[in-house]
């Protein structure tokens, strides 16, 4: 853990004379000290900041000054009664050496030790790194892969069982983009979820998707395997826009293909942009209208070229100890559906649940958790700085 408490003796052990305070020790990582004492000292300057007299009269300003006052008081906070805790486990281990208050003591610092081990727990979760993208809400992109009509027939199982997951949290699923197969299914699906917590949920579902099942069109019984490619992209924030310089754009539009009535056939309501710098392609064709196609293709856009631009800075600043996540990259297989066994194993985490018939139907809570606190876990690793 990043500040475990370290017991320099056994607390039972009863130790002679006024120095029994150093039989027993409690001790915190002297960096996470160090950064604690940091955030204390800048709250303080934060509520000088935010009290004075002009402090409003750049409510920007203010609203920054005042955001990053309520992330950092329920730290300080906890440190404060970490502290508070400390001092008095110090004070019950000097009446130790009395007799008449040892009991009286040794029940004090077997509640305080209790107290500490508590408050460092919410400490742990209270430090680590928050996600800034958490919050928005997100594009979903799945593309057929190895497997053929399989493959696509696979996508298809895989957005119904994203939008059955979102329907059950509340999230509203809107197409943007699907190239249907012959035999159903999606070659290409994107959809835009809007949702609380969207991106927090199922930012770690990018990557590989294999499926191991007889196809329908199989008449030999034989077990085919397949794979679909799914990313999933933060929507960019419209407050820190992403900089698109309209040179660097082809736009080309044409007829829709597909399901849609008389109307989308035609006229050239579908857009096709093209980033020239990134060599990134977005079409959109879900809408008759076309300046609303090219808006949501925009959107697309804006988001695609923000997720590159975080790739290569995290590329740049990656840390030796590899996410136990994963990189996340795309073509990277992440986890394997498996119809004969009737069960789904995530690689990343070597977690294998025997319930594919409800995890398809959107059951995915057991897996996000799981996943959730596997990060955690290696946040709070870095945090302590192990290797």
């Amino acid at each position: 853990l990043p500040f475990a408490l370290r017991r320099i003796a056994d607390p039972h052990v009863q130790a002679p004379g006024s120095g029994a305070w150093a039989a027993f020790a409690l001790t915190m990582k002297q960096s996470i000290r160090d950064k604690l004492e940091q955030l204390s000292g800048r709250l303080v300057e934060l509520d000088h900041l935010l009290g004075a007299e002009n402090a409003t009269h750049d409510m920007d300003s203010y609203r920054k000054l005042s955001r990053e006052h309520a992330e950092l008081g329920p730290v300080v906070m906890l440190f404060n009664a970490f502290r508070n805790f400390e001092d008095a486990l110090r004070g019950a281990g000097d009446m130790l050496a009395d007799p008449e208050m040892k009991a009286l003591a040794e029940d004090e610092m077997q509640y305080c030790r209790s107290e500490m081990d508590r408050v460092e727990g919410e400490l742990q979760t209270a430090l680590l790194p928050s996600d800034p993208n958490d919050a928005r809400n997100l594009f979903l992109e799945i593309r057929a892969g190895t497997g053929g009509d399989e493959s696509a027939l696979f996508a298809g199982d895989l957005f119904r069982m994203y939008s059955r997951y979102a329907e059950s949290q509340r999230w509203q699923v809107e197409i943007v983009s699907a190239s249907e197969s012959e035999l159903g299914g999606y070659r290409e699906v994107i959809a835009r979820v809007l949702g609380r917590g969207a991106y927090s949920k199922l930012k770690f579902e990018s990557g590989g998707h294999r499926v191991q099942r007889v196809p329908a069109t199989e008449t030999q019984g034989r077990i085919h395997t397949s794979a679909c490619t799914i990313a999933v992209l933060p929507e960019a924030d419209a407050q820190v826009e992403v900089d698109i310089n309209p040179s660097d754009l082809r736009i080309d539009t044409f007829r829709a293909s597909g399901a849609g009535g008389q109307h989308i056939n035609k006229t050239d309501s579908a857009v096709r942009i093209t980033h020239l710098p990134t060599g990134i392609v977005v079409e959109c064709q879900d809408d008759r209208s076309q300046h609303r196609n090219k808006a949501q293709a925009l959107s697309v856009l804006a988001a695609r070229i923000q997720d590159k631009q975080e790739r290569e800075q995290q590329a740049k600043i990656a840390s030796t100890r590899k996410s136990l996540i994963g990189s996340g990259d795309r073509s990277e297989r992440i986890r394997t559906y498996n119809f004969p066994q009737g069960r789904v194993t995530d690689h990343r985490i070597n977690l294998t649940l025997y319930k594919i018939d409800a995890i398809l139907a959107g059951d995915l809570d057991e897996l996000i958790d799981a996943l959730t606190a596997e990060h955690q876990a290696e946040l709070l690793a870095a945090l302590a700085g192990e290797e």
